[in-house]
């Protein structure tokens, strides 16, 4: 699977994690260079409380673009600090 902005790759692995038919990539497989930790969170009942990146990819922003859980409740443990995206990034294999 491959996460692509602006016709760049954010993220590639063949590893995912579908939860609820996001598609979570192993945080060793993210290009941390196109994301900007931003200040938003939200709260899942299941996951826990989900932090934020803003992608950057050539002078372009796209706000809150992606999430990870740094400490996932026991039900979610298994995507722990895994990045997910949406608003425009495409994952694609």
């Amino acid at each position: 699977m491959k996460a692509i902005w602006k016709d760049v790759v954010i993220a590639e692995s063949d590893e995912t994690i579908v939860i609820e038919g996001y598609h979570y990539f192993p945080p060793d497989s993210v290009k941390r260079h196109y994301l900007q930790p931003s200040t938003k969170h939200t709260v899942c009942h299941w996951r826990g409380v989900a932090g934020y990146y803003n992608v950057i990819v050539t002078g372009h922003t796209n706000k809150n673009a992606a999430w990870f859980y740094p400490a996932p409740k026991e039900a979610a443990e298994q995507i722990k600090n895994y990045v997910a995206f949406w608003n425009g990034v495409e994952v694609v294999e």
